[in-house]
């Protein structure tokens, strides 16, 4: 598979499928998009660990300050700490995927 053959999943592809499953109008699935992606953002800026039950558990990552290079100069280089997103996949996600894939 090419990567241009790749299909991307839009917060607008999400709404459609709302507005299709629930009968409610584009406009109002786009709300409930944004409003469970609101929450998802505001519960790890708050340290939480976010887990949806059959698909993964998303957590942020505190990584501390190290010694780095410059690739390019290969000058010695402090990175700064930051914190990173984490995902891991549910077993049932990984089932289902891999389920797909053997077909």
């Amino acid at each position: 598979m090419k990567s241009n053959d790749i299909k991307t999943l839009t917060r607008s592809d999400l709404a459609a499928a709302i507005t299709v499953e629930f009968r409610v109008t584009k406009s109002s699935a786009l709300e409930i998009v944004e409003d469970v992606l609101d929450e998802i953002v505001s519960a790890l800026m708050a340290g939480e660990v976010v887990k949806l039950a059959g698909f993964g558990t998303f957590t942020v990552r505190e990584k501390g300050q190290r010694m780095g290079r410059n690739p390019k100069t290969l000058e010695k280089a402090v990175i700064a700490p930051r914190k990173s997103l984490s995902f891991r996949a549910s077993s049932v996600l990984k089932n289902t995927m891999n389920g797909a894939f053997d077909r």
